[in-house]
């Protein structure tokens, strides 16, 4: 990803010419780096550039299926109306961080220790604010909004309901209705018959088919089976034991928890991503289907200004300042691409039971 470098303001000194371009070697350095290791926001979501004040994302039905004529007929006129409309408004973050006059003197001709970590850093929290508000907007959907940042972030699907719902949407003039994208029930446990919750990945490997086929029976706008695929697990970064049964069960080829060599239908069939922002109080899964999510637009991630990078001398104290802007918007353009599965023996609030 780019990063813009303004040229710097004020009257530079010797000391301020020595020290800019080793510095933004630095931050060009640490960019490279973060570029090439990813992280939730290019994982999880589909990073496009814009040029505008936001993003609208427009839904609309398909032509039904040709339908037979007789011979000398007509055929059916047959038309696509807009069905919903999202719209996703960039937000403006900042940072900045200084060089002290003493540290621009004890440089000498290189970039001093703390300097350099200071570049790292700032580089670094770029990076981070991206995938962290990606992690941010998905961990918190079971609601309608959320403040990541001191910014509110929309965090609703385009019919206006929490990304994760159990009464969402779909249809037009010509057929409508409504469908689940949010489950509880026995995910990675089961209740036994002294009322106590035991995990098991044999209930895990029959909640994951069970929650991969809700994915690939979500209608869409028609009223139509879309019937994509799930590939992609994401799980909470506090619950190891839940991590654990998802990684046996999708990583061995075998079924496990039987003594005999059942064949295992999730061999080498999902993606496990772990969000270690993700903290909860119970065992519970995303379920996602990448090919949907980029085809249905679901989970958006729009850069509309990169990194702009300026920097300049405070003259009341001699300091060196740098300072970071950058524009970007996050949203949901869709619901169909993604649900959440709580374990539970009990009823979720807004979840539909898991059948």
């Amino acid at each position: 990803m780019a990063i813009l470098f303004s040229k710097s303001s004020g009257v530079n000194n010797a000391q301020i010419g020595k020290l800019e371009t080793p510095i933004k070697m630095v931050i060009e350095h640490e960019s490279d780096l973060q570029t090439k290791q990813g992280g939730i926001r290019d994982w999880l979501f589909n990073v496009e550039k814009s040029n505008k004040f936001g993003e609208t994302i427009v839904g609309q039905n398909e032509f039904d299926v040709f339908q037979a004529a007789v011979e000398g007929a007509g055929a059916e006129n047959d038309d696509m109306q807009e069905t919903y409309r999202k719209f996703i408004e960039h937000i403006q973050f900042m940072k900045e961080f200084t060089i002290t006059a003493e540290m621009m003197e004890d440089a000498n001709y290189g970039v001093a220790a703390d300097a350099k970590r200071r570049a790292e850093n700032f580089t670094r929290a770029y990076y981070k604010t991206q995938h962290k508000i990606c992690e941010y907007a998905l961990s918190h959907a079971t609601a309608k909004s959320g403040t990541f940042a001191k910014a509110t972030l929309d965090l609703t699907a385009p019919d206006g309901l929490a990304l994760f719902s159990s009464s969402h949407k779909w249809g037009g003039k010509k057929a409508s209705g409504t469908q689940s994208n949010y489950y509880y029930g026995d995910i990675f446990s089961h209740t036994d018959a002294s009322d106590n919750r035991v995990s098991s990945t044999s209930v895990f490997e029959e909640a994951l088919s069970n929650l991969a086929a809700k994915i690939r029976n979500m209608k869409d706008e028609n009223g139509d089976v879309l019937g994509y695929t799930a590939d992609t697990l994401i799980l909470p970064g506090n619950r190891p034991a839940a991590e654990a049964i998802a990684k046996k069960v999708c990583g061995s080829e075998g079924a496990t928890g039987n003594g005999y060599n059942d064949i295992n239908l999730h061999f080498g069939n999902w993606n496990i991503i772990v969000m270690p922002n993700w903290q909860t109080d119970d065992d519970r899964v995303m379920i996602m289907s990448r090919e949907a999510n980029k085809n249905l637009c679901g989970n958006m991630f729009f850069n509309r200004v990169p990194l702009t990078v300026s920097s300049w001398c405070d003259h009341h104290t001699g300091n060196y300042i740098w300072n970071g802007r950058c524009r970007f918007g996050v949203g949901f353009g869709s619901y169909k691409h993604i649900l959440l599965a709580v374990d539970s023996g009990s009823a979720v609030s807004g979840a539909t039971k898991l059948s």
